[in-house]
């Protein structure tokens, strides 16, 4: 089996001195495929406005981001970005419809599955419903990570059970930064080949969290519906990043 290589190392955006790729969906499919093919370690970061706005006061996690193996525009804001420098090919790598066509690519179980994240409650629920919508997909693991850095014990018990399972994909829904960090801490030490970063999929796809409707999601209005559902953990990020965002966007393009 031959499996044409895509190299989109150097096709990025510059948004903010974080290299965003020029990718899609269908782009990203076919380099997680190329990775597990050749066995070639890497972590993908769903990277949207409030993750670039982070990386501007952590350098170390800005690195984060810049040396991961795709950090895809996981918002309309850096979509729009991309097309304005001429890619014209950029779409938005939402997390739950990557994690959607990712299963949908390996529902005959050609590729296996980790999950970790979330809650013992709401895993249990998102296997399921993963398992009813691709009855072939195979989830070799799951693990609920306490709410706090794991212990060393914690820690070694996670990384026996990845070598048990040794998944192709290891997802990981934390939440930015939290996410990106901790799947470029171990990336290294989990048996593992592609890890990516999701976010909130695992709650959108097991139906504990309501998405944004499709029409608010095209027209970069997600972070409103999301900050009417949860007002009190979200307007710092969103009534205070967008327009800090705006505001160094706009030095960045007049080169101050």
């Amino acid at each position: 089996m031959v499996i044409e290589k895509k190299d989109v190392s150097s096709d990025k955006c510059n948004i903010l001195d974080v290299g965003v790729n020029a990718v899609n969906i269908p782009l990203v499919l076919t380099c997680i495929e190329h990775a597990i093919f050749e066995h070639t370690k890497g972590y993908i970061c769903a990277t949207p406005v409030h993750s670039i706005m982070v990386a501007q006061d952590d350098h170390n996690y800005k690195s984060v981001l810049n040396n991961a193996f795709l950090c895809v525009p996981d918002g309309m804001p850096l979509v729009w970005l991309g097309k304005l420098a001429g890619h014209k090919s950029i779409g938005r790598v939402y997390g739950p419809d990557l994690m959607r066509a990712v299963f949908d690519k390996s529902r005959d179980g050609s590729w296996t599955h980790y999950l970790y994240g979330s809650d013992p409650a709401t895993l249990g629920t998102l296997k399921s419903c993963l398992s009813e919508t691709y009855p072939e997909v195979s989830i070799v693991g799951q693990h609920a990570p306490p709410f706090r850095p794991l212990s060393d014990d914690e820690f070694a018990s996670l990384q026996a059970d990845v070598t048990r399972c040794q998944p192709d994909i290891f997802w990981v829904g934390l939440g930015a930064p939290k996410q990106d960090i901790f799947m470029a801490e171990t990336l290294a030490l989990l048996d593992t080949t592609v890890m990516v970063g999701v976010g909130a999929a695992f709650d959108f796809l097991a139906g504990t969290m309501k998405e944004a409707p499709v029409w608010m999601q095209r027209s970069g209005l997600q972070w409103a519906y999301r900050l009417y559902r949860e007002p009190g953990r979200l307007w710092r990020r969103y009534l205070i990043n967008n327009p800090r965002f705006v505001f160094m966007l706009l030095r960045q393009k007049l080169g101050l």
